[in-house]
């Protein structure tokens, strides 16, 4: 009866990739060659080429990889292996073919170069291209989105070596752009930020939650924003700057995550790990809290033990003595070098959970103990977030009677904790909780 559900999931899958190719295949060729044409009207084309880029050698074999992406496409549909899992992969192609034909339009550009003839099977290749293809539709590269989007398909569902070799042809499917003289970098470029944007604005695993904003939170997200506007300015006022902008955009999310995104603004899973559009996008904050997590924490102990083997410490970066690790950041990433299991409950920094953050935490604290001798809570530091929640914890099972008791207790082991009365109004309130569930 198993393996019948299983057929038929699996069959009902193929009928959707089927459907979505339906769909996906005619949209592309229908809107490409329209706007391809199009252009070739106009007379505001230009074109961006770096003088650098005139030493890239025309090699034309790499014409085999760079059609190979239209057989990838249509695979790609077929190796889903959920319902969630097809239709965002396919309303990521459909953003792709639609965003990257208003960019033709918006910002038409033409390839310079003067391709040289070539015969046999490459020629031949060259021929079919040049049949419904024009030196426009430049930027950004569509070329270079779907292989963005096609290769984190296939990554998810390989194996190391598989991963790898399938990794390094979908390199050379990138690099095939320009040694066929396809495109300019610029196009190669843009194509990859819009791709990273793509697959970040509709991801595979979570969805995007809202979650109405503290005043405290809302006061984090102007100084963010502040932060943000100005690397915005100095990238556009600075000539040479234009890198200023990824700092900018990464505070501006960060901002937006304050405002109210929350933590789905890292798209961070139970098992620790960011998804790869995140870590990209959001790279100078990320990097940023982990220089600030290893100046703050020079001082301070990498773990604490308070009571009936649950610790409380900063984020680990390499192997722990416990068993199992109780995540609460949003802002790093769990690396496989830290062995043992790993649960990940992320909370937002310098922001007081509430109660039912609280009590879900407290759960799944409780849930991991019962089943490791050693839990370590973590946050950044080990301060306040795991600080509260191990406080929390220790009014749920009964090891103290009161708030001030369980700050106490903590702060007897790890003197550096900082619980400010907004943590401490959480925690009695979580215990008004615990009060009502046993009366």
């Amino acid at each position: 009866m198993v393996e019948s559900a299983l057929t038929q999931n699996k069959y009902s899958l193929w009928k959707q990739g089927v459907c979505w190719l339906l769909l996906l295949g005619p949209l592309f060729f229908l809107s490409y060659g329209q706007v391809n044409q199009f252009t070739a009207t106009r007379y505001d084309v230009g074109s961006r080429v770096f003088a650098w880029e005139h030493a890239i050698p025309f090699m034309p074999w790499t014409i085999v990889p760079y059609w190979s992406i239209d057989l990838l496409y249509g695979i790609s549909l077929f190796i889903c292996t959920s319902k969630q899992e097809l239709t965002r992969h396919g309303c990521r192609l459909l953003a792709s073919s639609l965003i990257a034909c208003a960019g033709f339009l918006l910002f038409p550009l033409k390839f310079t170069f003067v391709r040289p003839e070539t015969q046999d099977m490459f020629g031949w290749l060259f021929h079919q291209l040049e049949l419904f293809d024009l030196p426009y539709n430049q930027a950004p590269s569509l070329h270079i989105i779907l292989t963005w989007l096609l290769w984190l398909r296939f990554r998810q569902h390989l194996n190391r070596g598989a991963r790898m070799v399938s990794g390094a042809w979908f390199l050379l499917i990138a690099a095939s752009v320009l040694t066929t003289w396809q495109h300019h970098f610029v196009d190669v470029l843009s194509g990859f930020i819009v791709a990273v944007v793509i697959s970040y604005a509709i991801p595979i695993e979570g969805q995007w939650r809202w979650k109405r904003p503290s005043p405290h939170a809302l006061r984090l997200a102007a100084k963010y924003t502040l932060g943000g506007i100005i690397f915005l300015l100095a990238g556009v006022l600075i000539p040479g700057s234009y890198f200023l902008l990824w700092p900018a955009g990464a505070l501006l999310m960060v901002s937006a995550g304050y405002v109210g995104l929350g933590t789905s603004l890292f798209q961070k899973n139970e098992h620790g790990h960011l998804s790869l559009s995140a870590r990209l996008l959001l790279w100078p904050y990320l990097t940023g809290a982990r220089l600030s997590k290893m100046w703050f924490s020079r001082h301070i102990p990498k773990t604490s033990a308070i009571l009936d083997g649950v610790s409380l410490g900063c984020f680990p970066d390499k192997s722990l003595q416990q068993t199992a690790v109780l995540d609460l950041t949003a802002e790093f990433h769990h690396r496989t070098r830290v062995p043992g299991v790993w649960y990940a409950y992320p909370l937002m920094d310098l922001v007081v959970p509430d109660v039912q953050d609280i009590a879900q935490a407290v759960a799944k604290l409780t849930e991991l103990r019962q089943g490791h001798l050693t839990v370590v809570v973590c946050c950044a530091l080990g301060l306040s977030r795991s600080a509260t929640v191990v406080a929390a914890w220790l009014l749920a099972q009964g090891h103290v009677s009161c708030v001030q008791e369980a700050i106490d207790l903590i702060k007897s082991q790890r003197p550096q904790v900082v619980l400010t009365p907004a943590y401490i109004h959480a925690l009695e309130q979580f215990q008004g909780t615990l009060c009502q569930i046993s009366l």
